[in-house]
């Protein structure tokens, strides 16, 4: 039984690193634009999420 709770204290640490429990805060964005032009308008926008090196954008 003790081996089982040490694999699951270990588990339980990649878990709170992997969620950014760990002090590194998750920066979300957002980007909103509107584009008036000879061929009509444009709206456009798009959101993300920015953890240290890493960043995904979702952009329509």
């Amino acid at each position: 039984m003790q081996i089982l709770h040490v694999i699951l204290l270990i588990a339980a640490g990649f878990v709170l690193s992997a969620c950014g429990a760990d002090g590194e805060p998750v920066q979300p964005t957002v980007n909103a634009n509107i584009g008036v032009g000879s061929s009509g308008t444009h709206v456009g926008g798009g959101v993300g999420l920015r953890r240290g090196g890493l960043g995904v954008y979702l952009g329509v």
